[in-house]
Parts: structure tokens; sequence; C-alpha cells
């Protein structure tokens, strides 16, 4: 069973893209700055200068949808894809203006019932979400000013098959962003896949190294940026990770 249609992920979703800083994070001395991540891989991210009028937007592994809403901010039209029907679906909820009650978890059977509402100041209109798959996107899907994956790349099967279509996904000057914590795990991606984290021709090699050489020819590397997130499982365990940004522009 894919684990993200299951009622505990979703719930862990809705509060990592939707929850306040204190529903996230109750304690003082936690590390508050990894709150809001699916906020800031935007709006630390995106070139809002540097993109047309109406600008088109792909938001790659959308999970609930708030990186996608927030890129409303931006661009005039926004599409999220997930592999996942239920976070689809929460996405689609949200846009329609509706509310999605959810239970946190605080210990062992106990939860506490929570709420994940659009977020103010985002333009709703702009947004459509579909399933689909990022390695196997529809062909007529088109092309984009901004594509978003976060936290997609080390959850891939195959992502040197994704990185290939992306050059016919982002328009010439268009946007490219990428963020990972580069997890690479053999339940997602058997080991011979892996982008980094192994040997090629008898040297180590880093996510990194290996996104500049598959994206060179057609992306330009701008900047490098370092994205905290947390992701709560219950009062007293927490996830804490680095995602690392790469933004690139398409030549």
């Amino acid at each position: 069973m894919n684990p993200y249609e299951t009622e505990r992920l979703l719930a862990e979703y809705l509060l990592f893209h939707y929850g306040s800083p204190e529903e996230v994070m109750p304690w003082r001395s936690g590390p508050r700055d990894a709150v809001d991540y699916a906020v800031r891989v935007v709006s630390e991210c995106v070139d809002s200068a540097g993109l047309p009028e109406n600008a088109r937007a792909l938001d790659l592994g959308c999970a609930v949808g708030r990186s996608s809403f927030e890129l409303t901010r931006h661009c005039g039209e926004v599409l999220g894809v997930d592999f996942s029907r239920k976070f689809i679906e929460a996405g689609e909820k949200l846009q329609r203006g509706e509310s999605i009650p959810y239970l946190r978890k605080e210990e062992g059977g106990i939860f506490t019932q929570c709420v994940a509402k659009l977020p103010d100041g985002v333009l709703k209109e702009r947004v459509r979400f579909e399933e689909g798959d990022a390695m196997h996107l529809r062909a007529d899907i088109g092309s984009f000013d901004v594509v978003l994956a976060a936290n997609l790349i080390d959850r891939l099967t195959e992502p040197r098959r994704f990185l290939a279509r992306l050059p016919e996904l982002v328009r010439p000057g268009g946007q490219l962003i990428l963020a990972s914590p580069y997890t690479w795990l053999p339940e997602f991606t058997a080991q011979e896949h892996w982008l980094g984290g192994g040997e090629q021709a008898g040297k180590e090699q880093t996510t990194l190294e290996a996104l500049k050489i598959h994206l060179n020819a057609d992306f330009a590397l701008s900047a490098v940026k370092e994205l905290p997130f947390l992701i709560r499982e219950h009062a007293r365990k927490f996830q804490w990770s680095m995602a690392q940004a790469t933004v690139w522009r398409r030549r």
C-alpha cells in the first residue's frame, strides 16, 4: 500500500503544511526556524522580478498543496501534481474553500483536533490539482515559467528519468527549484539509481555534483540555499532535516 494514502501521513502533512508554528513546535527551545517549509521553499527561492506577467507554475510532488497556493502570490496559473490521491483530494478541498479537520498525535492514543484552512492572501482560483507520476507526466502538460520539486527526487524510483524531462517542462529563461534532504533509501530508490551518496567512476559523488552533471547542458545554477524543515510525529518526537535547494535558470 502507498504509505502516502494513510490517514496518519495525511494528518502529518496537513500539520506540516498548514499548522501554525505553535501547533507544530510547542517547545520554546525547539527549532521554530524550521517550520513553514512549504512556504519558505517558495518565498526564498522564487525570483518574482524575473517572471513574466501571468507566469505559469508547476508544483511537482505538491503533497497537500501549501507550496502550490504560495506560488499563486507570484504566478497567474499553478498546477499541483502528486502521486497520492488522498493528498490531491485534500488540496482540492482547500481550493474550494473547505476546511479539513485532522488529528495531531500527542502521545500514544492521545490526539488533539486541528483544522487545516486556506492561508490568507493566496489566490485559490489560480490553482488546479491533479493526480500524477512525476516520472510519467502526461504528454500535453505543457511548459512552465516555474517548476518546483520539493522533497521529491529522493522518493522517485528513477530520478534520472525525471531530470531528463525537465528541459521540456521549463520554458527558456524559466526557473527550476529542486529542494531535497537527499535521503536516499532503497525502499524508494534502488541504489543503482541514486543520484548521489555513492561512487561514480571510483569517486564519491554528492547529489549536488550529480545534478550539475545532468542539468548543466540545459540549465545554469543560480543559487544554492539551505532550508531546514521540521515534521512532527508526536509532542516529543520530531524529524528535523536540512534540505538543500538548488535554483536553476533554463538556458
